[in-house]
């Protein structure tokens, strides 16, 4: 294969070290800076990280890419998306915009359960166009590396029809079997009886990892411990959505069964960041969720500062968080959730592939690591985050092949 030389790099900037999950406010800070340097890729991989000067004659094949004036980063890894949907929600938001809460739009018919309906008319092969779409924007935005769920399909065929779908497209699928309660069963546990027995078994082939919402309205401790017992008893990794309206006991559960991570974290109060701290569970914060619906930001700083392993991701959906870009959730960490530049990155890059399971391979730029690699219109790193709602990607590298 042709070796890929990016060359004359204003900065090549990377979080340090080599192990995963970074924890704390020292690692998460720690960043490997080279400048005036280059990034050599062959075989979809980093073979050579360095400073121009140390720059010697390549033999074979060599395509360039001229990085002067720009600065090198990972590829950014979204560890928590809905990127899977029919339809759209442009008039439920233009309702929000009036005064209507989410909840209030979810009893009424709306929220999930609309675009559930969208999502099992649209067959598989439109939800593969409009994945197509989406991961198209994502690239656009520097992420190389994703996650996306299932859930709005809550029958067989459709859920197992998302799954496949997203990892068609080189994505990690995550079964959200627990999403909702589906208009054709009566109550939750009705409805867990058949998603475990009829579309699990199935889902478990396909899917690397299992997500349920504990919050009132959708699914409780309970029910959300029997769904994830029986997801781990069929060899999905586990997650966990919970607190993102209420503290229902969901940050507990996830530290009792040892889950991956937990997701959203709005309505964490001090207890369960004690609880997160002294844990191996991810906490996955979704800034843009928060905007979005006029929630409280996640406790980031108070995450990181007591120690608690912290990713960030977009929660990419069509009803709370539509929103691809990763760049502008390193934006909100820092504005309003006080993290510094180099702990968002860490936390959309190493500690995002850690929830993923990918952080031997995605996440840093360092020879061995996957050639995912995203170059920024800019001179400074930094300008990742500080230009609010800017896009400084300038070329998307994956797999050694520029992809955007």
């Amino acid at each position: 294969m042709t070796k890929l030389l990016i060359r004359d790099l204003a900065q090549v900037v990377s979080p340090a070290g080599t192990g995963a999950p970074l924890r704390g406010r020292d690692a998460m800070r720690a960043l490997d800076v080279l400048e005036d340097a280059f990034v050599l890729c062959e075989d979809g991989a980093i073979v050579a990280v360095g400073p121009m000067r140390d720059l010697r004659a390549l033999g074979g094949d060599v395509d360039e890419i001229d990085g002067r004036g720009c600065a090198a980063i990972p590829g950014l890894v979204d560890c928590h998306t809905h990127a899977v949907f029919g339809g759209s929600r442009a008039q439920e938001f233009e309702l929000r915009s009036g005064g209507a809460t989410y909840e209030e739009l979810h009893a009424a018919g709306g929220g999930i359960l609309s675009t559930v309906e969208a999502t099992r008319a649209a067959g598989e092969e439109g939800l593969r166009e409009v994945l197509a779409r989406h991961r198209s924007w994502m690239l656009a935005s520097g992420t190389t590396t994703f996650e996306a769920k299932s859930g709005y399909g809550l029958d067989r065929d459709t859920e197992l029809a998302m799954l496949r779908v997203v990892r068609d497209a080189g994505g990690s699928p995550t079964w959200l079997g627990g999403h909702a309660v589906p208009p054709e069963f009566p109550d939750a546990d009705s409805y867990l009886d058949f998603a475990l027995a009829d579309v699990l078994p199935d889902a478990a082939k396909i899917a690397e990892a299992a997500d349920v919402f504990l919050e009132r309205g959708a699914f409780d401790a309970e029910q959300a411990r029997r769904y994830l017992d029986a997801c781990r008893a069929n060899g999905l990794r586990l997650r966990l959505h919970a607190d993102q309206f209420t503290e229902a006991g969901g940050v507990p559960l996830a530290v009792e069964l040892r889950v991956v991570s937990v997701d959203h974290l709005e309505a964490t109060g001090a207890d369960g960041v004690r609880m997160l701290a002294v844990s191996d569970v991810a906490a996955v914060l979704l800034p843009v969720a928060a905007l979005f619906l006029g929630r409280p930001m996640p406790p980031g700083r108070a995450l990181v500062d007591e120690g608690a392993i912290v990713a960030l991701a977009t929660d990419f959906n069509p009803g709370s968080a539509f929103c691809e870009s990763l760049p502008f959730v390193c934006a909100l960490a820092c504005t309003q959730m006080q993290l510094s530049p180099a702990e968002a990155l860490a936390a959309c890059t190493v500690n995002a592939a850690h929830v993923l399971g990918h952080a031997d391979r995605a996440g840093r730029i360092a020879p061995g690591y996957a050639a995912d690699i995203v170059l920024l219109d800019a001179d400074d790193w930094r300008y990742l985050a500080y230009h609010l709602g800017g896009n400084h990607v300038s070329r998307v590298i994956q797999a050694g092949a520029l992809a955007a």
